[in-house]
Parts: structure tokens; sequence; C-alpha cells
């Protein structure tokens, strides 16, 4: 298969970059002294072309999903096409396109994509987006920007969705999880039906507990000015997921029987367009102005497990 892919590399990172796949990832690999191991769900070839089987891809206007795709805001309502199984307009609307290579190196590869050169995009205004993907050392970092490129403001989000496995090698124990986040989200089809309340403790990741086979799929928030953050633990590895302030909120997505589990760094609650235009107050979700930008990043430090000691 005649497939683009770019690879990274750093002293510790391996990662695949598919930018005629939705500039999505086709793995990310870690060297932990032993060999390179996936600690991210690795896409099959025969996927490499099917943005959603890929290791991790971009949620661009908006992040989850709109409830049966009706996109309303300042009193007008849009339909959108419904491209989930549920009946939602899920995931955005970038995946389904070839993203522009604008910079590539051995450690970094920019992509961008512009709307108004596109042929279907399931989002009533313009807009411009951009990612930058880049391993140093350590740590792989993901850069990305949308901006209003229409005449009248706009809601807008983003967010990425990468798959972590469950086992890094067979016969290790499952990956251990903490978030510290105290409040969540009441979901209705995985849609929040108002602001966040204290976390349940079905999902109450504060302290680490390993990633079972109960399902979740739930929405946290409340981490503070410092953004959301996650840290997961292998028997041999730790992963630190580190946002910057606009990534407010943190989908937690794991589903039974299946060899990898999501964090997913968003800058919105599911369902946030609706919340919004109802005047529910902290959905994350940012009103672009023409000509504005709404950027956020976050990083992947990989290190070996127990680093920090016993101050964790």
């Amino acid at each position: 298969m005649n497939v683009d892919l770019h690879v990274l590399t750093s002293s510790t990172w391996q990662v695949g970059v598919l930018p005629g796949t939705g500039a999505t990832l086709a793995f990310g690999r870690v060297d932990t002294g032993a060999g390179p191991v996936d600690v991210l769900r690795p896409t099959p070839v025969a996927a490499l072309r099917r943005p959603e089987a890929t290791a991790s891809y971009p949620l661009i206007p908006w992040s989850n999903r709109i409830g049966e795709g009706l996109l309303r805001f300042g009193g007008r309502r849009w339909q959108l096409r419904r491209n989930s199984d549920d009946g939602t307009a899920s995931h955005g609307t970038v995946l389904d396109y070839r993203w522009e290579v604008v910079t590539r190196r051995d450690d970094l590869i920019e992509l961008t994509l512009t709307s108004a050169d596109l042929i279907g995009v399931n989002f009533p205004w313009r807009f411009a987006a951009g990612i930058t993907y880049r391993v140093d050392g350590a740590a792989l970092a993901v850069d990305t920007w949308v901006s209003n490129e229409d005449g009248e403001p706009f809601p807008a989000g983003l967010g990425h969705h990468p798959y972590f496995m469950r086992h890094l090698r067979a016969g290790d124990g499952v990956a251990r999880l903490q978030v510290p986040a105290a409040v969540g989200y009441d979901l209705v089809g995985a849609m929040a039906t108002g602001p966040a309340v204290p976390v349940a403790p079905r999902i109450d990741f504060r302290a680490p507990r390993p990633v079972g086979d109960r399902a979740v799929d739930d929405c946290l928030t409340g981490f503070g000015a410092d953004g959301a953050r996650a840290t997961i633990t292998y028997d041999e590895l730790e992963l630190d997921l580190v946002c910057d302030p606009v990534y407010s909120h943190l989908v937690v997505y794991v589903p039974r029987g299946r060899a990898y589990f999501a964090v997913e760094p968003v800058t919105h609650v599911n369902g946030a367009h609706a919340l919004l235009e109802d005047g529910v107050p902290g959905t994350g979700l940012v009103v672009l102005e023409p000509g504005e930008r709404l950027a956020a990043g976050f990083s992947l430090q990989a290190g070996p497990t127990g680093r920090r000691g016993s101050s964790r």
C-alpha cells in the first residue's frame, strides 16, 4: 500500500505521521532500553487510510459529539452530517482530508489545512488549522491551532484522541492511570447534561488505579490553572500527559475487551455547543471572532517507572 508516512525520531521516541490520513499518527513507540515498544495503539497496515483506526487523531473544530448533528449557536441552527453510529456529528471535520506538509525535519513535522480549499466540510464556517508534531529526547509534543477565516464569529474547540496500550509486553501488568480531576459530568448518550459535578467513584482516578475491564467513557475537568494532566504507569515505563491551560478537559475512554484505552486532551466538554447555547458555564468552548485563533499544546513525557520515588 502506497501511504505517505513520515517517521519522527529522537533518542526515546519513534512517531509515524500520516498527513494524507487526516494528520493522524500511525504509531508512537518508546525505547525503554530493551528495544522500542508501542505505547500508542499501532495502526494495522490495511487501516492506514482509515483515520479512526489510527494511533491518534486530531479533533477540529470540535471534539467528541454534537447531539443529532444539530449545531445551535446565536439563536440559529445548522444540521450537520451525522457521521457516527449513535446519530451524532462526531470528532470534528478534518479527518477526511489530506493536510499540507509545511515543514519537515527528522524530529518535527508541521501540517496545515484550510477548509475553503476543500469539498464537503461538515461545518458551516470557514476555518484554517495547523498541527506540529515534535519529538525531543523523552518528549512527544503536539501543538494545534484553529483560526476563524469567516466573516462572523463561531464556536470552536479542539482536541486529540490518542489510544494507549493496556500492556506494553505480553505478560506485563495492566496500565495504571492517574487523573487529578475532582469533577466530571453527568452524561446521557456520552454528552453532558449540565455543569460539572463532583467526580463519581466509578471515574475517580485521583489515586492511581489499574485500567480495568469496566467500561468508561467520561469527561473530567477541574484541573486548575495549569491545564489537564494524567499519568499512565506500566511495569517499566511512565508517561506523563501535560497540557496547556486551554486543554481544560480530559475524556477517558476504556472499552471492554480491547487492548487499548484513550486519554484525550480536549478544550471542551462533550456536547458543549448545546450547553453554551443554553447558557451553561464552564463548557470550555471558545467563540472565535473573525481572524482570531485558538491554540493549545500538550506533551507526552516518557521515563522509567518510579522516577519520582514516593513523592507521587
